[in-house]
């Protein structure tokens, strides 16, 4: 095991409104509500030392105490609007913890709790690179792509990725960010720059199917994989 002299805290962002599904974040999948499903999975991670949710809502908070996260403050309303940045709830943690309990986070790992399937090994193995190596600013978990992307820039489309079409083997990867799924981030990036990833970071590259619910589609098909398909029923139980 890692030798470890920092304070190390998951956030679990958690607000009550939610547009496309109403009350999300606590529906019940299987019996259990949405975030229990993360912050089970956090609880089996071997190097944080706090697990905390951040939220507006009383019944979201009862939930996660019940479910073994804290909940040592509720979530300013201007920090639960629609707009709210994921970067200033992360950063209102960190300065609420100091503030009020004399608590220094040394490294931040953020968990999106409608991001399916995480692994508590991909939150270890994060934590795990940056206390080893003192120059790493962010780890965190991104999906290796080959196709070519473009963006729209004013009228027209412009390429973001790829030059020419080729064999798939031939491509150069490009990755898709997925810090809901498991991202460490020490802490100064946040608090200081506004950042949730620093310029110094290292990848852990993730191929497998992954789920953001943000839909009742997203919800079902979450489901069924859990009823139907047997190598996902090792996150039932985190």
């Amino acid at each position: 095991m890692v030798k470890k002299n920092k304070n190390v805290v998951a956030v679990i962002p958690a607000r009550a409104g939610s547009k496309g599904l109403p009350n999300k974040n606590i529906l019940p999948l299987l019996g259990k509500p949405l975030i229990q499903y993360s912050i089970e999975v956090a609880k089996k991670a071997k190097l944080l030392d706090r697990i905390i949710v951040s939220t507006d809502s009383e019944q979201i908070a009862d939930i996660s105490r019940k479910s073994g996260a804290e909940v040592p403050f509720i979530r300013p309303k201007e920090l639960a609007a629609d707009f709210s940045s994921t970067e200033d709830v992360l950063k209102h943690a960190i300065l609420w913890l100091k503030e009020n309990e004399g608590y220094i986070v040394d490294i931040l790992v953020y968990l999106q709790l409608t991001d399916f399937f995480k692994k508590s090994e991909w939150i270890d193995q994060a934590v795990k690179m940056l206390l080893e190596d003192e120059t790493l600013e962010s780890v965190f978990v991104a999906y290796p792509d080959y196709k070519n992307y473009w963006k729209k820039q004013g009228d027209d489309y412009v390429r973001i990725t790829g030059g020419r079409h080729m064999a798939r083997q031939l491509k150069e990867r490009v990755y898709r960010e997925d810090t809901g799924l498991a991202s460490a981030t020490r802490a100064y990036i946040i608090t200081e720059q506004n950042r949730r990833l620093g310029d110094k970071v290292k990848i852990i590259e993730n191929d497998e199917v992954t789920i953001d619910i943000h839909s009742e589609f997203d919800f079902w098909l979450v489901e069924k994989l859990f009823r139907e398909r047997p190598e996902f029923k090792q996150y039932l139980s985190g």
